[in-house]
């Protein structure tokens, strides 16, 4: 599933240079012709994405694209990591029910063979637990517990790449910031004074990326929380579910020595008036 949002990625990726390089093209045509500023023309003659691409090159293509990089590829990690956690969903309850009925039917055997056909780390952790049950009910917990903090890894799988471009893409955008000022400072310089123009320009073009950068490290921190959410009721569902798995297994632990004893005694009671027959004898 990761290949497929990193191909996903990369077709952003390309698109987003085809709009690029379209947009220059735009600029040129612009330039070439008139002055133009689709910002200050009445809004309704003017799309969004023209808007955009105008902005995004007034940014600097170089640190401007560096942002873009970070948005298209921790969003692709974040819909890989909600759409995996969507399908780590299992209902608990009716599990442990099913299981409960394979037990009492069938045994051991028929109950890991309903969380083996089960999806979900809730199901993974009882098979561990279920292949252990010959070694007691102690080895079973402490499997059950051993693979849950396995289970909850695979879940934060991905999240640590998803902060770093949380951290990245302000710090891109100032960056972008500071390099901008540079440039307007070299401009102020280059013209001998301090013109208001000169000034406004540089500003404007500057602080563009470290909106940018801000913009992105919004939309991924909101995803980030979403799905740190998701891993927390997971987490709390398979812990609540492994202590129901082994009660539910010290229960028929006993219910089954019980049944064992009751049968040893049994035949006990049988043998009973032979033994007295072969003492009268």
């Amino acid at each position: 599933m990761k290949k497929i949002f990193m191909f996903l990625a990369v077709v952003g990726l390309l698109a987003v240079s085809a709009q690029f390089a379209a947009a220059q093209t735009d600029a040129a045509a612009a330039q070439g012709t008139e002055e133009f500023d689709p910002f200050n023309a009445p809004s309704q003659d003017i799309p969004l994405h023209q808007a955009l691409k105008t902005k995004f090159i007034e940014g600097g293509p170089g640190f401007m694209t560096l942002v873009i990089v970070c948005l298209i590829i921790g969003l692709a990690l974040a819909v890989e990591r909600i759409l995996y956690l969507a399908l780590s969903k299992t209902n608990t309850k009716k599990l442990l029910d099913q299981i409960e009925a394979a037990l009492e039917e069938g045994g051991v055997e028929a109950a890991r063979e309903v969380c083996v056909n089960t999806r979900g780390p809730v199901a993974a952790i009882f098979v561990q637990g279920f292949d252990r049950m010959d070694q007691g009910i102690d080895n079973v917990e402490k499997a059950v517990v051993s693979y849950g903090s396995i289970q909850q890894s695979l879940m934060e799988k991905g999240l640590s790449w998803i902060s770093l471009f949380i951290a990245i893409a302000p710090s891109l955008g100032f960056l972008g910031t500071v390099v901008g000022m540079i440039q307007a400072f070299d401009a102020i310089q280059a013209a001998g004074d301090i013109s208001p123009n000169v000034v406004a320009g540089g500003m404007k073009v500057a602080l563009i990326t470290t909106v940018g950068g801000l913009i992105v490290a919004v939309i991924l921190q909101l995803f980030y929380n979403y799905i740190l959410s998701q891993i927390d009721s997971l987490t709390i569902e398979m812990e609540d579910a492994s202590i129901a798995l082994v009660d539910m297994l010290v229960d028929y632990k006993e219910a089954k020595e019980g049944g064992v004893k009751v049968k040893e005694e049994a035949a006990e009671v049988k043998k009973a008036p032979a033994k007295k027959a072969s003492a009268k004898k």
